[in-house]
């Protein structure tokens, strides 16, 4: 049970050089040098410092941030302060992936995709924390302090870019990197109220580790408040690597005259129903759209029913790869000490490896019943998750591991789909939030490779409905 100091918003608007601005408004702002770079770095460590002793988002932060000397000085988003999530290669910072099984080493180079984000003119600031290897819906450990929500501490801010998600909510930077393997991106933005969308897989540069898999679940972008940062990201991020084999995507600065066909699936194609409040949300959402001129009709996407079984033995794959591999993150590595989650997650796919060709045979199969589900239609929309955020400690890894994942199970039941076929997926804050004062997503999908369509959405709701800010409530 939470205490009443507990429930409690936390956030760091203020008089200073950040002001109310966006991303790509902050970038404006010094591009015509009415701030600066180095005063908005150092306001924005302001920020974070005001609210990390109650949101704990940070692993760790740079002493002396400045601009990416490599980048672009006129780079889209030059001298907008962020930070990279703890899962990902920054040049002489450790990468500890969440957990407390080893002691990380600090990284000789950028990951790809740290580069990537880099080229478009950003000032990191530091590190997120992240859940043990980001396996968990929820930034939350066995022995230290979880990410709280800024709008409702007691809550969960989601995961596993829940460290990312509670500072971009909380006002301390304006957007941060993201990356999403089964929802990472888009749980954390609708417990946080923000922008996040899975781009499709190779959008961006691809994630080292995951492609190297099976099955490449991975792919990194970012979490925002506005949808035009998502997009100016996704703009800049195009302009250092275009995958050949994808559509181009430029610039998506507004809506579409076009008029849409929007599925519409309230209930998870394997059987979850989703609970009262988010179906509420939901259902308005389709109203709206209805309202804009689009037509909103149900649809049904009819997956193996073993894909929720599939996908977890692939989830206990990855854990016991990490426990065989995991000397090569840092020194003193002991799969012992990986947390709750993680060892059940291991020790159930022990029990099964021997289905592992079947199971990866199914899940990349998916890919036909998604398609033929999307036949007639432009998007689908539906919930993020199947019930509203959840209190801190109901998804805790100290929870029983069979408790725990049912418990998961029932919450994650919508995003998986999107990371198996590659698909992009979008959740956008909805206007219903649940009485303790908590945003609730909605999540729209799309064809492989159509990001401008869940954009070109997401700026007419956002115009017609402009988001809730946490300053103002």
């Amino acid at each position: 049970m939470t205490t009443s100091e507990e429930l409690t918003k936390v956030h760091a608007f203020r008089d200073d050089a950040l002001g109310e601005h966006d991303a790509v408004g902050l970038a404006a702002a010094i591009r015509r040098r009415e701030v600066g770079a180095a005063e908005v770095a150092r306001d924005a460590a302001a920020r974070v410092r005001a609210v990390e002793e109650r949101l704990h988002a940070v692993q760790v932060h740079l002493d002396a941030p400045a601009p990416y000397e490599e980048g672009p000085a006129g780079g889209a988003l030059a001298g907008v302060p962020t930070f990279v999530k703890d899962n990902t290669d920054y040049r002489g910072l450790p990468t500890g992936h969440g957990s407390a099984a080893f002691t990380p080493r600090a990284a000789r180079r950028h990951a790809p995709f740290a580069r990537q984000l880099l080229s478009s003119g950003v000032t990191v600031l530091g590190k997120t924390r992240l859940p043990e290897f980001g396996f968990s819906p929820t930034t939350e450990y066995e022995d230290a302090e979880p990410v709280r929500n800024p709008w409702n501490t007691g809550w969960s801010a989601g995961g596993s870019s829940g460290g990312s998600a509670a500072l971009v909510a909380a006002g301390a930077v304006p957007i941060a990197h993201a990356n999403d393997g089964g929802g990472s991106i888009r749980i954390p933005a609708a417990c946080c109220g923000l922008v996040g969308l899975k781009p499709t897989r190779g959008r961006v540069v691809p994630n080292a580790q995951s492609r190297q898999l099976p099955l490449d679940l991975v792919t990194d972008g970012v979490v925002s408040r506005s949808v035009r940062d998502t997009a100016a990201f996704l703009a800049a991020a195009e302009a250092h690597w275009r995958n050949p084999k994808l559509p181009p995507l430029g610039l998506v600065e507004g809506p579409s005259e076009r008029r849409l066909r929007i599925g519409l699936l309230l209930d998870s194609p394997n059987g979850v129903r989703s609970d009262d409040v988010t179906r509420a949300a939901v259902t308005e959402t389709a109203q709206r759209l209805e309202g804009l001129g689009h037509t909103v009709q149900p649809v049904e996407l009819s997956i193996d029913p073993r894909f929720t079984d599939d996908f977890l033995t692939y989830w206990g794959m990855l854990s016991f790869l990490l426990g065989v591999t995991g000397r090569t993150l840092g020194t003193g590595f002991d799969r012992h000490r990986m947390d709750g989650l993680s060892r059940g997650l291991r020790e159930t796919y022990l029990e099964n490896w021997r289905g592992t060709p079947g199971v990866v045979r199914r899940l990349k199969r998916t890919v036909e019943a998604y398609a033929a589900g999307f036949r007639g239609l432009d998007l689908i929309l539906s919930p993020v998750l199947a019930h509203t955020t959840p209190e801190l400690g109901r998804l805790s890894p100290d929870v029983p591991y069979t408790t725990l994942v049912e418990r998961i199970l029932a919450y994650v039941a919508f995003t998986p789909v999107n990371n198996v076929v590659g698909t992009p997926s979008l959740s956008l804050p909805a206007e219903r939030t649940t009485e303790d004062g908590l945003p609730i997503g909605v999540m729209f999908s799309a064809r492989p490779g159509d990001e401008r369509t869940l954009l070109e959405l997401a700026f007419a709701l956002e115009a017609e409905r402009p988001f809730r800010r946490i300053q103002d409530v």
